[in-house]
């Protein structure tokens, strides 16, 4: 079985966090893009009506582009992304349920600039069906997964 690499990087830091590990360890690498990508304005947290907030707070599906060719041949999960509001970015609920997490172990990895891992796993967990496990961490650099 192979090892996947997915992240969503809002602005670039998750991006190099998950290629630098995902060519450190020999796996896959998939990068969540939203169908409608995020502007500056879109993620700009401090405004209560910014899109990030609307999503977050009204736990909408935010449609992802692509799909993971031969998904059921990865065993081992890495999704990093960056928290927001203790939890995984809307798009990346919306990504892991389209796929069938049954017998796959799935670490999640969070890039932040100041909050903490929250309760991510456990909010992760439900969009991640069938996981044997799934575990979060937060991370500055690849070196700390």
């Amino acid at each position: 079985m192979a090892t996947l690499v997915t992240y969503f990087s809002a602005e670039g830091t998750t991006a190099k966090v998950a290629k630098e590990f995902a060519e450190k360890i020999g796996a896959d690498i998939f990068e969540i893009v939203p169908q409608e990508p995020y502007t500056k304005a879109d993620i700009r947290y401090m405004n209560p009506l910014a899109r990030c907030n609307r999503e977050q707070m009204g736990g909408k599906d935010v449609p992802v582009s692509g799909k993971i060719e031969n998904f059921d041949n990865y065993d081992e999960i890495y999704i990093g992304f960056p928290i927001w509001y203790g939890q995984a970015p809307r798009v990346v609920h919306t990504f892991a349920q389209g796929y069938d997490g049954t017998g796959k172990t799935v670490h999640a990895f969070a890039t932040s600039g100041g909050s903490g891992i929250g309760k991510t796993a456990e909010k992760l967990s439900p969009s991640l069906k069938g996981a044997t496990s799934v575990d979060a961490k937060l991370i500055h650099s690849a070196s700390e997964l």
